[in-house]
């Protein structure tokens, strides 16, 4: 699972609208123009670039899923969509002219819900349009309920280096209640299959759900750990709003069972070498997920694909994007010639913030001199948001690094919205 940092509370100035929103009919290329005139930011060179693509069909929606993914009924357009994610992708180049992708996840919804050629194509597309670092990582996301061996393989054949499989848990009865379509074999099945096709993976799962005691979070996390994985994403279960929980809430565990939890999550994964270096992410050595690493660092993100949302740098502007959500309206409007819906720079007053809401997330902080590189912005523009947070103990900082304290991670979301305003 890997969702970009959306702006939190952030307006978006006005830019030109490819799609004519603005009562123009400017094309990529003209906006690509537009965005390369000066503007408020120097940057002195433009971050790595990854590429989203998203796939926004499931079999069942989760209960607790605010992800844009909508049910399968009977069938998908699989040929109609892969038109529209290479016509996105084609309308894109302009902007990104000349610029290496060195990451690409493909998330959803539940890509494995793809053919073994409709994927073919799409990296056939994806290798055809753009240049690719020759190390590149190229995720995909996968549920153990659609796991087949022989499927797998051809997603390999094709160029898939690494899976990232929603395991969520190993336990039946929480898998259930969680509303997925999978089991605890076949979340074990889906572990034998990934290491028999990848040396990089990663498992999704998640704690404190629905009736979970302690013990049946740390057999879950001491399976998970068991299999071997080069990576782990362990998320805490939220209730998010517009979701089936949010209407209808389970029975978690309460904050100090939860905190129990993520202490004991702490102890096994460090005793088995795992490093956490990212809120929710523990990685093996040399085994950190690199598309996951250019969101935390405020790198670029070119998103095609319904819903998806881009974040691109330009020498003078950072700029956004959000495609149309639905499915359906997506290939419309992608069949019209452009799927963007909204479209802004993010102004000077919204920068600092979202540098630090992306950065703070790594618990080894980062460089001073990132903070210039990724905004085009001095590390003075958010010097007294700085000052306090270090006063206060959540915050460390020399001439070196930046990097939240163990009280600044325990209270990060208090930390992140100290630099709102700056």
């Amino acid at each position: 699972m890997i969702i970009p940092i959306k702006p939190v509370g952030v307006s978006l100035s006005s830019l030109p609208s490819q799609s004519g929103q603005s009562g123009q009919q400017d094309g990529p290329a003209q906006a690509a123009l537009a965005f390369l005139k000066p503007g408020s930011l120097q940057l002195s060179a433009l971050p790595p670039l990854s590429l989203y693509v998203h796939f926004p069909w499931c079999v069942k929606k989760c209960p607790y899923c605010d992800f844009n993914s909508h049910e399968v009924k009977g069938s998908f357009p699989e040929d109609i969509y892969l038109d529209a994610l290479r016509a996105d992708l084609e309308s894109a180049l302009p902007l990104i002219w000349g610029r290496k992708i060195y990451s690409v996840f493909i998330g959803g919804g539940t890509p494995s819900l793809l053919s073994a050629a409709g994927l073919d194509r799409l990296l056939s597309d994806i290798r055809t349009l753009l240049p690719l670092d020759i190390d590149i990582e190229i995720t995909m996301e996968a549920n153990p309920g659609t796991f087949e061996a022989e499927k797998f393989k051809s997603y390999r054949a094709s160029g898939i280096n690494r899976l990232s499989i929603g395991i969520q848990s190993f336990n039946s009865a929480h898998l259930a209640a969680l509303g997925r379509i999978h089991d605890g074999d076949q979340a074990r099945k889906a572990v034998e299959i990934a290491h028999a096709n990848f040396d990089n993976f990663n498992l999704d799962l998640m704690y404190a759900l629905p009736s979970q005691s302690v013990d049946e979070a740390r057999r879950d996390i001491q399976t998970a750990i068991d299999c071997a994985p080069p990576h782990l994403s362990l998320y805490h279960l939220t209730l998010e709003p517009n979701t089936l929980f949010a209407k209808y809430p389970p029975q978690v565990p309460d904050d100090d069972t939860s905190a129990d939890m993520q202490d004991m999550i702490t102890e096994l994964t460090g005793a088995a070498g795992y490093q956490h270096y990212e809120v929710s992410a523990y990685a093996k050595p040399k085994r950190q997920a690199r598309h996951n690493l250019n969101y935390w660092q405020f790198g670029d993100y070119l998103g095609i694909g319904a819903g998806a949302h881009s974040k691109l740098s330009f020498p003078h502007r950072i700029v956004r994007q959000a495609r149309h959500k639905h499915p359906q309206t997506y290939m419309e409007k992608m069949r019209t010639g452009n799927a963007i819906q909204e479209e802004g720079e993010i102004g000077r007053d919204a920068l600092g913030f979202e540098f630090m809401l992306n950065a703070l997330r790594l618990e080894d902080g980062f460089p001073v001199n990132l903070f210039n590189e990724r905004t085009g912005m001095s590390i003075n523009a958010i010097d007294a948001a700085l000052n306090d947070a270090e006063k206060k103990g959540l915050l460390y900082r020399d001439h070196a690094i930046i990097r939240p304290t163990e009280l600044g991670r325990r209270f990060l979301n208090d930390l992140q919205e100290m630099f709102l305003f700056e």
